[in-house]
């Protein structure tokens, strides 16, 4: 897609639109000398220059991404009108774009009616579902896997409720057995499942939960911030459709646009199946809501303020890469074959070792080395520095850190002399890491030789 065009082409359609109400002058105070913006402008980007390039399939660490030019436009026409869709009259076009998405997203988890909103993050989006379940379940707790995101247990420290984390089984999901001992206790009112661990991209079992939760009157959050959008693959290519199906039955879904939904930071989402918890968020506000008696999105969203841009963006990018299989699932779907083909490589590879097997698109492993959790450490964080700062030919890795009862469930034939061991961790949320994946493999594969 030509960014450039795309661009010129929102600001003519802005000038046009700007030039039907008349022309005004500038305030003076506003003014600046176009010589020295243009060199602070030139600044600017030589400060932008102190960061890795995330846009490059040399990079396979962090979940970072550029966005698709056709958010970037999107985001661009309606930040020129800057529109506010806390209320209607702050937003009208852009409110009803967020209607538009948030039902797009619904449907793609299998929700009928509901109700819901795009949020500054997942964050905040995990925040307001856990907040509505405190309202639902009051002096009841919140239990989530031992794996999920830290959010969870903050949030629950904010919202002063009980967290409980849940044991998982070897490979990082919740523990269904664990999670019946948790439930028999009667103190929890709320389970959050994930749907794509941060760390593994691991799913739990959702459907086996769901069933349990049903079981003893427990609502069910679905934390799919990260791995949501996987539920277009559900059912192909090895994929469980079992857990992403059983979404549609539960009460609540996060999903982060900003991760796999190729939109810049931060859109995150929040959905409820029951459009009656709206009542949670009712308030009172003398100065908002009086140009139309429809529901204002502010009226249902905990944050005030919040940028139409976001939802313009995402509508922008729905009408080109639908949130359908054969849609947005393909841009998917390519990082997911590259992960599942880079598996097979290191587990043929002399010089690297599969830490696990990856479910979604993010790769863990680690260099060939002595069977000690303190020489994987040293390994790994050596090649991890040496690739990031080789001038000629860098590639850029992360890591994750593992505890020693976690390492040795996936590797028991080595000595616990550490605590911890970190192990490398590639994020290949970019579709071009699928071309790509040969020369990415080869240039680990040399700088974990070295050791």
């Amino acid at each position: 897609m030509d960014l450039r065009g795309a661009l010129t082409r929102v600001l003519d359609n802005h000038d046009r639109w700007t030039s039907r109400f008349g022309e005004y002058r500038v305030a003076e105070a506003l003014r600046v000398d176009q010589t020295r913006l243009e060199s602070i402008v030139d600044e600017l980007a030589e400060r932008l220059e102190d960061n890795y390039p995330f846009f490059h399939p040399r990079y396979a660490g962090q979940m970072l991404k550029p966005p698709h030019p056709a958010a970037i436009a999107g985001y661009l026409a309606a930040m020129l009108v800057n529109p506010n869709n806390h209320a209607l009259d702050g937003g009208p076009a852009t409110a009803r774009m967020e209607r538009e998405v948030v039902a797009e997203l619904a449907t793609m988890f299998g929700f009928g009616t509901h109700l819901g909103h795009l949020t500054s993050s997942g964050t905040i989006a995990n925040l307001e579902a856990l907040y509505v379940a405190r309202e639902i379940h009051p002096g009841r707790g919140v239990a989530f896997s031992a794996e999920s995101h830290y959010t969870h247990a903050r949030m629950c420290g904010l919202l002063a409720v009980e967290g409980t984390a849940v044991a998982v089984d070897a490979a990082g999901r919740m523990d269904p057995g664990a999670l019946r001992e948790v439930l028999g206790r009667g103190t929890v009112g709320t389970v959050v499942v994930t749907a794509g661990t941060t760390g593994l991209g691991v799913v739990d079992p959702i459907h086996e939960v769901v069933a349990l939760c049903r079981e003893h009157g427990v609502r069910v959050h679905v934390d799919a911030a990260y791995g949501g959008f996987f539920t277009l693959l559900a059912g192909t290519d090895g994929l469980d459709a079992a857990p992403w199906r059983a979404i549609a039955g539960c009460d609540s879904v996060v999903v982060d646009p900003h991760k796999h939904g190729l939109q810049p930071y931060g859109c995150g989402a929040v959905l409820f199946a029951d459009p009656a918890v709206g009542r949670f968020y009712r308030h009172d506000s003398p100065y908002t809501y009086f140009t139309s008696d429809e529901l204002h999105l502010g009226e249902i969203s905990l944050e005030c303020s919040r940028p139409g841009a976001a939802a313009a963006a995402l509508w922008l990018t729905f009408r080109l890469f639908p949130p359908t299989a054969d849609g947005l699932g393909a841009v998917l779907a390519a990082g997911r074959r590259a992960a599942a083909r880079w598996a097979e490589l290191i587990e043929h590879s002399e010089h690297l070792w599969l830490y696990q097997r990856p479910e979604l698109d993010i790769v863990s492993y680690f260099p060939v080395t002595e069977p000690r959790l303190s020489a994987v450490d040293a390994a790994s964080a050596r090649v991890l520095r040496e690739g990031m700062t080789d001038r000629d030919d860098p590639v850029f890795l992360s890591v994750l850190s593992t505890g020693a009862a976690d390492f040795g469930r996936r590797h028991p034939g080595f000595a616990a002399d550490a605590d911890r061991a970190r192990v490398l961790r590639s994020v290949l949320m970019k579709p071009e890491a699928e071309d790509y994946l040969d020369t990415l493999h080869r240039r680990v594969e040399k700088l974990a030789a070295r050791g």
